[in-house]
Formats: structure tokens, sequence, C-alpha cells
């Protein structure tokens, strides 16, 4: 499902808990992401908007809210157990840090409804969500890992870069990465596995900060002339354009020749625009919008009791130079 981009003001969720609804009689589906000052999360923002456009006459309304900041983990953990503590009908959580959010929800234990969109608790943690709706962040990995070796047959040497070091959706997409890449299973670290080795000092964690990937980029790139290929896990760097581009002028003669080959996750338009620039070689997009659309119908079924299979994927969108696809126009 396609949409624009659009800018956005963060709102203190204090002022969301304080506000008195729209409506009185309708009831709250919660969706609490990550962070607001990521722009990929502002498509579920949108997702959410188009169902509520959609289902005016409702008993239920969508409300959209997270941190200010991306790298603000306790304080995602603190609106949900705000939202909770208000009452909401059902809820949808993005976490950030997935062990602290699970530990959050069972000391609370709701007796509404949660599930888990975009990001999903460990697997030790899934009896505390009736579903996972979003991508197959596994999957999303092994796609990566495919545009990877067709762009680099021979292997050499790679930098992945992550988001924060609890984030289980980010760690699920580099072990799909590393684990097609070395042809193996549950492998830590690539070491000469197929022609592929991870370069000291990386992965390196972003805490979803586009300014700190950049800086990351930029410092890995001065440290490791002859790097094979960078891995942006998350399309972080990428959703700061000018300075990713600032970055990416350091090495665009190795860009063009393929001697350093760069895969993105996500195709939010400022990627797609880079890619087109041939500043990235593949990009590996999600369908955040969808997933904010569909969000609040999936919450209604869970209090209804209705049936929902666990886990509902949305699927993905591959660009490359054989086949631009999504990225060619959008």
């Amino acid at each position: 499902m396609k949409t624009r981009y659009l800018a956005f003001t963060a709102i203190p969720i204090l002022m969301l808990l304080a506000g008195e609804s729209a409506a009185e009689s309708k009831k709250t589906l919660a969706i609490v992401v990550k962070g607001l000052d990521n722009p990929f999360f502002e498509q579920i923002n949108l997702g959410c908007k188009k169902w509520l456009s959609e289902n005016p006459k409702s008993q239920y309304e969508c409300l959209y809210t997270g941190p200010a900041s991306s790298a603000d983990e306790a304080g995602e953990v603190q609106i949900v157990d705000d939202l909770l503590t208000r009452g909401v009908a059902a809820i949808a959580i993005s976490p950030s840090n997935a062990p602290a959010m699970a530990n959050r929800v069972r000391q609370i234990a709701p007796q509404i409804p949660v599930m888990t969109v975009d990001a999903d608790f460990l697997e030790k943690d899934h009896d505390l969500r009736k579903t996972y709706l979003g991508t197959d962040n596994y999957l999303m990995g092994v796609k990566m890992a495919e545009q990877t070796k067709k762009l680099k047959a021979k292997g050499g040497t790679v930098c992945l870069q992550l988001g924060n070091v609890g984030a289980a959706n980010i760690n699920a997409r580099a072990q799909g990465f590393r684990d097609t890449i070395a042809g193996a299973k549950d492998v830590k670290r690539l070491s000469g596995q197929n022609g592929w080795t991870e370069i000291e000092g990386c992965p390196v964690y972003t805490n979803d900060q586009a300014d700190l990937a950049n800086q990351q980029m930029s410092d890995v790139f001065t440290a490791h002339p002859k790097l094979d290929a960078f891995i942006l896990i998350g399309g972080w760097a990428q959703f700061a354009p000018q300075a990713y581009t600032q970055v990416t002028d350091q090495v665009m003669s190795k860009l063009k020749s393929k001697e350093l080959v760069i895969v993105a996750g996500d195709t939010l338009p400022p990627q797609t625009q880079a890619f087109r620039e041939g500043r990235s070689h593949a990009q590996v997009g999600q369908r955040p919008f969808e997933m904010g659309y569909k969000a609040p119908d999936v919450m209604i079924k869970l209090i209804k009791g209705e049936k929902v299979d666990d886990p509902l994927f949305t699927g993905l969108d591959i660009c490359n130079a054989e086949d631009p696809g999504f990225c060619k126009t959008n």
C-alpha cells in the first residue's frame, strides 16, 4: 500500500493522556512505537489515521504515540504503563527493548488484548501477546544477504549496522543475514564462512539515531578503506538525507565501481532517492503504512475473541539495479 511521506509533530504522551477523546464514548486502540523522531514510524501513524478516516462511526479510535526519542527505551515502557493504567481497549507495541518491555507487561498483567507491531517480544515472552503484525524480520535479513551475495559473489569484509542492542526485530534481521551469508544456522559472527568476515569494531549500534548512524558510517569508511560491504540492517542513516549524501560522497567512486556495496533496510522516499542516486545498491523495504492501517482491525478481532493468526506478516519490497521496482518512482 503506497502513501506519501509527510512530516510530523511529536505529541507528548501527557497531553494525550490529559486530553479528552474526540468522542467520549469511543474506546481506545493504542499503537505505541519506539520513537516519534523516526520517519518509519510516521508511516504507521498515517496508516492509523487512514483507518480512523474510514471508520468514523466505529466505537473505537486509533491512538498513535511513543516517546519523543527512539533512544528513550525507558520512556516507551512508561508510556505503555500509563496507557494500561489509564485503561485502553487494546494495545499494539513496537518494543525498543524487548526484554524490558516484556518484563513490565508481565508485571502489570493487563486483562486487555496485547499485540506487537513492527517489532516482537523475544520468543520466551510470546505468551504475553496475542499476535505479531509486521515484517518477517529473519526473512528480511535473508533477502539482504541474497542481495549482498549477488553484488559480491566471492565474499569479502562486511560491517553490519544495527539499532538498539535489545531490539528483537533488528537482531532477527542480523541473524537472517549472517546465517544466509554463511550457509549455516545460528552464526554469531562471520569469520570467513563462504569468504565473508565481519571487521573489527562491527557491528555498530545506532540506538536508532540518524546522526549517530551517519557518523558511524563515516568512521568505518575512514578506518577500513578496503571494506567490501556495509549493511544498514535498518534505514537510520538514510533517514537524514543530507548527512547521508555527505557520507556517501566520500566513497562514491567505490560505490560506482562496486568496490564497496551498500545494502539497506526500508524504502521510505529519502531512501529510494538515495538508491536512484547510486548511494545504495539494494533496498529491502518493509510496509509500515500497512502495519498501522491493519493494527486496529486486528485489535478489534482480539477484543471480540475472534481467531487471529500469529504471526501476521506484511511482506517486503526489494529494489536493485536489475529490478528497481518500488524504488523506481516512489
